[in-house]
């Protein structure tokens, strides 16, 4: 099983950007321990600060992926290219959020995404991720 996991605008700092809100955890750190974890899935990851880069990458996964991981930041509120490209591809999508959203700012209620995403996972940290991965290994 091959994933792919795209992370979306300053989700590369993670473990230093607000930690009480997105945690203390090195992304790149826990990728590494999920591969680990996780042997029998091929793991791979993609962060991009860049709509148009995000786009891309959802639109080559055809018949490289069985599953994608994906965190499209503050594009989870803002970017209907996004939520229509999910909805354009055939590869399952999960869309994941360190943070409880629906806890925070009211523009974070809304996500172009979802309606399009075969699930979410939200407010669970860095294990919002790994619930993600354990979706595809058990579906």
């Amino acid at each position: 099983m091959k994933l792919l996991i795209l992370n979306g605008p300053n989700l590369n700092l993670i473990g230093s950007r607000e930690p009480d809100i997105y945690g203390n955890e090195d992304f790149e750190t826990m990728l590494t321990a999920w591969k680990k974890q996780y042997p029998q899935v091929e793991l791979n990851y993609f962060q991009s600060n860049i709509e148009g880069e995000i786009i891309d990458q959802l639109q080559v996964c055809e018949g490289k992926y069985d599953g994608i991981i994906i965190n499209a930041g503050a594009y989870t509120h803002t970017s209907i290219a996004i939520g229509d490209t999910v909805r354009a591809i055939k590869v399952p999508v999960i869309e994941v959020h360190l943070s409880n959203v629906m806890k925070r700012e009211e523009f974070r209620h809304v996500s172009y995404i979802s309606p399009a995403a075969d699930g979410v996972v939200s407010g669970f940290g860095m294990k919002s991720y790994e619930l993600a991965i354990l979706h595809f290994i058990n579906s």
